[in-house]
């Protein structure tokens, strides 16, 4: 459920008059666009002192060369901090030196603290030339006097990765600090490829375009709005460049949480800030997930995921009373589409307030009942709250946080919004007083409805007013008549502070809105002084982790949370969907390249509402869309109040693709859930663009039509109306088609065109893999207690090959993933082809777990065999094995291979081998082997 840009498409019109009248508003705006000239603010700063501090950092002072008011006064004097915080990850940090400025909180992201403004100023210091580099194990510092800028370089290639000197060239200026606005620059070589600075919504697909807007600040507006700042701020990117045939990646973070423009040009890229300081991290790679790991070693690894969470969710916004529900979870039954969460919007809630049932419409008696069936089979329940606590002197959540003084303020009071409950007033969840007092009516609402996750909405913050408002007398507000979106509190426009109208305009919202617009004022304060300001786009990922610690407080199980906003840091509390999309063709394709961003920022538990949030899709448009989402990490069909039903039982046709789609999703589990084992370690995406396995095939850098679950698993779905087919790329190597494993793609780097009738989704297992699955079912309880499956890719045909692959399982309910604690089993898997001898083998740490389950393996399919169907001398655990009096089945076939025509029929076969009638625990070790026969 969201803010009204999110529910109607506004006109451009309608934004024209929009404009002139919060120009009214604000007083005007600036002009700033991302295709506007660059401008060259001043003289910059020269260096004039460095010297080593007692914790290997570097400590230095610059001094502006000529004072300017453009945008406000310069700060004269600058603290520069420099250090290698480790052997990958470098930092330059740079504040005002002589107070204190505002940072992204080190309670919120614990990080290390440099050192305190003033620090060194009166000291002997070392002139500024005496340092002329500093080194770190691959990254390199190096600077210029005056005007001052500095360089980051790879040591191993020399490769510049960051050069703040203009150069003498056009495409910016020197470096400007000043209270509220701030500007620095990169170089960047022309062919490199960009990805990230989000949350938005880009229709190039997930490499940056030059001249596209990248604008961050978080806002309620739409994700059908393109090239907009959306509900997430994430302001770094990673860079993919070849040098010589060799590719290297490396990532940059400006930790700042005020709002920024982004220009890239193609050959550059300038920030543009409003606020903070200067905080920029580098993070060497070289591989793609590398930077991901070291990303997320220093803002957080990201949250384990309960495995119920890997099934598919069903969500609408107007399921109008609990027998609706009922029937749907009833009707997934009946579909034998598989289900494991059904979701509540605010329908639950007593007149749309946080933490309340409606009696009439879900009586807490008969919601109990209908757990307590749905709990007994292993389904799981979320609800939505929303930050905004109605105004409402009978209502005890509100009582309470009144007595605790949780309340953002302004002028002293309660700072007064509009929301669904119509007036409300939005806790601070930077006030220690305020997660104590969440956390407790979390816990007061669990004792009320056990609820197995929470989905946090609307916590930009979105508000449906602007300005001081104030409740108005002799009309009720809201009036249950009209749209409950429109503003009914009296209100006047806030334009007396600086902070509200700062002299640098962002381009917020796609249309340089006012900051404060549809939020919270931004001359707000929070806990210690705080001004909203500053700490706007902190606000969803803050309550979060005070979400977070609720959860993780109540039954000690691990949490589930679904948060809108983001922020640097957020993938270790909370999963995200993309929001509010149309059910258009176009959204289907925007949502692969936000989902493969967030993978990059650190949030790889993310995926887009299934056939679109609003208006009525296509039956068609529904096939194809659940084709994709059923392989998104988090896969959940969720509609609009205004929208038909849509349901994927709704149609039978739909029914059939969803059964398809969703049945192998559910043989996948065991294989999805090991990633999120990975993204938990190591940060490494789920789903994942193909440049991440194969950074050298240039061919795969701006693809965004496919993707990766993992490493090796490719989805290439058809996403134009009315195909039948698709024509995907295929990075060099053998692929088998995971739904017919006989199907084979065997490629040099090219596109194939590949057969996608209606129901039908090519997905793809690349060679030196294997695969854990298991057989499926109605939900993720059924399915991952079912006999596995391992399948094994050598390249197709080859008389010599490797294959590798791991298997994670634990009890869910723990709040910590990881070995060593008894309730977990990790696998290795390894298998060779080498002289016509297969061999297939485990390696188990901590096998007690998947002993005590009774997990067995059952089947071994091994692909890409080259030699003649016979099959002959096969031994499991070092015995020789008589097929026949263990009921165990060896049987081989002919695989049929999709090549490219010039390539003839040269090494083109290979057989497709199963060994069926296993029963190998998947808590110890094994080993098996068998030879092929010659071939005729």
């Amino acid at each position: 459920m969201s803010f009204p840009i999110s529910l109607l498409s506004l006109t451009l019109s309608f934004f024209c008059l929009l404009l002139v009248l919060i120009s009214c508003f604000s007083g005007g705006y600036s002009s700033s666009s991302s295709s506007a000239a660059p401008t060259r603010i001043g003289k910059g700063y020269r260096l004039i002192s460095i010297e080593e501090t007692s914790d290997g950092g570097f400590l230095g002072h610059l001094q502006v060369n000529q004072k300017n008011n453009v945008y406000g006064p310069d700060i004269p004097l600058l603290q520069l901090y420099v250090k290698h915080e480790s052997e990958n990850r470098l930092r330059v940090h740079i504040t005002d030196a002589e107070k204190q400025r505002w940072e992204v909180p080190y309670i919120l992201l614990p990080r290390d603290q440099p050192p305190a403004p003033k620090q060194a100023i009166g000291r002997s210091r070392k002139k500024p030339t005496s340092v002329l580099e500093i080194a770190g194990a691959e990254l390199i510092f190096l600077h210029t006097v005056d005007p001052f800028s500095f360089a980051v370089t790879r040591r191993s290639n020399g490769q510049t990765l960051f050069n703040s000197s203009s150069g003498g060239s056009d495409s910016f200026g020197e470096m400007v600090f000043k209270d509220q606005y701030l500007e620095i620059s990169t170089q960047l070589p022309e062919d490199a490829s960009l990805y990230g600075l989000g949350e938005n919504t880009q229709p190039q697909g997930i490499k940056l375009y030059p001249n596209d807007p990248y604008t961050l600040y978080t806002t309620d507006v739409s994700a059908i709005n393109l090239n907009t700042d959306l509900y997430g701020s994430h302001p770094v990117y990673m860079e993919l460049r070849n040098v010589g045939d060799k590719p290297y990646a490396h990532a940059v973070l400006l930790l700042n949480s005020n709002g920024m423009d982004v220009f890239y040009r193609g050959n550059s890229l300038t920030y543009k800030l409003i606020g903070g300081v200067f905080d920029f991290y580098f993070f060497v790679g070289p591989t793609p997930l590398d930077v991901v790991d070291q990303y997320t070693s220093f803002i957080g690894r990201p949250a384990p995921m309960p495995y119920w969470s890997l099934g598919f969710h069903q969500c609408r916004w107007g399921y109008h009373n609990l027998s609706v529900v009922e029937d749907v979870v009833e009707n997934y039954k009946k579909a034998k589409i598989p289900l494991d969460v059904i979701w509540n919007d605010d329908d639950h809630m007593d007149g749309h307030k946080d933490f309340t049932l409606n009696p009439i419409n879900y009586p807490r008696p008969k919601l109990l009942s209908f757990l307590e069936k749905i709990h007994g089979i292993g389904m799981k329940y979320i609800v939505l709250i929303d930050p905004g606590i109605g105004v409402n002197s009978s209502y005890g959540v509100y009582q309470r946080a009144i007595a605790n003084d949780v309340f953002i303020k302004y002028e002293g009071e309660p700072y007064l919004a509009q929301v669904w409950p119509g007036a409300v007033n939005f806790p601070d969840f930077l006030n220690p007083k305020t997660v104590a007092w969440w956390g407790d009516e979390i816990q007061r609402f669990h004792e009320l409805v056990p609820v197995d996750g929470l989905w946090i909405d609307m916590n930009e913050a979105s508000n449906f007013c602007s300005g001081k408002c104030t409740i108005p007398e002799g009309k009720q507000c809201p009036s249950g008549t009209g749209p409950g979106w429109e503003c009914c509190l009296d209100c006047k426009n806030i334009t007396k502070t600086r902070w509200d109208d700062p002299p640098y305009r962002i381009n917020a919202s796609g249309l340089q809105v006012p900051i404060g617009f549809k939020t919270i004022a931004t001359s707000a304060v929070h806990y210690n002084g705080v001004l909203e300001y500053d700490a706007h786009s902190l606000y969803g990922f803050s309550q979060a982790i005070a979400t977070h610690k609720a959860l993780q407080g109540l039954e000690g199980k691990r949490p589930f949370i679904l948060s809108r906003s983001t922020y640097v840091g957020s993938g270790k509390y909370a999963a995200h969907w993309t929001g509010d999309n149309k059910g258009t063709w176009e959204d289907l394709k925007y949502s692969i390249s936000t989902v493969l961003n967030f993978g990059i920022f650190g949030v790889p538990m993310v995926g887009a509402d299934i056939c679109g949030f609003y208006p009525a899709p296509t039956e068609e448009l529904c096939n194809r869309w659940i084709e994709v989402g059923a392989f998104y990490p988090f896969s959940r069909d969720h509609a609009n109040y205004y929208s038909p039903r849509q349901e994927l039982y709704q149609w039978e046709s739909v029914t059939k693709s969803a059964q398809n789609a969703l049945g192998m999703r559910y043989k996948l589990l065991p294989y999805l859930y090991t990633l999120t084992y990975f993204a938990h370690i190591s940060g490494a995406p789920i789903a994942r663009p193909l440049f991440f396995s194969f950074p050298a095939f240039k061919e795969c850098h701006g693809l965004s039509t496919q993707f990766l679950l993992g490493s090796s698993l490719m989805v290439s779905p058809v996403l134009e109306q009315g195909e039948t087919n698709v024509k995907a790329l295929f990075p060099p190597g053998s692929w088998y088609n995971v739904f017919d494993m006989t199907q084979t793609v065997v490629s040099k780097g090219q596109y194939f065109t590949l057969d996608a009738p209606l129901h039908v989704v090519n997905v793809h297992l690349y060679q030196n893999t294997i695969l854990p699955m298991q057989q499926g079912g109605m939900i993720s309880k059924e399915a991952r207690m079912t006999p596995f499956t391992l399948i094994v890719s050598f390249p197709a045909g080859a008389s010599k090959g490797e294959a590798k692959g791991s298997l994670y399982l634990d009890n869910d309910e723990l709040p910590e993933m990881k070995l060593g604690n008894g309730y977990s089993t990790y696998v290795e898997l390894y298998a060779t082809l080498d002289q016509r001898i297969v061999k297939v083998w485990s390696e188990v740490g901590e096998g007690k777990f998947a002993l005590d389950k009774g997990w067995i393996i059952e089947k071994v399919t091994v692909l890409g065999v080259g030699g003649s169907e016979k099959i002959s001398a096969l031994e499991i655990n070092g015995s020789p094995v008589a097929p026949d009096a263990c009921n165990i089945e060896l049987s081989s076939m002919k695989q049929k291979h999709l090549r490219d025509p010039e390539d003839g029929q040269e090494n083109s076969k290979s057989l497709m081998v199963d060994i069926t009638g296993l029963k190998l625990p998947v808590g110890e070790n094994f080993s098996m082997s068998w030879k092929m026969g010659i071939q005729g």
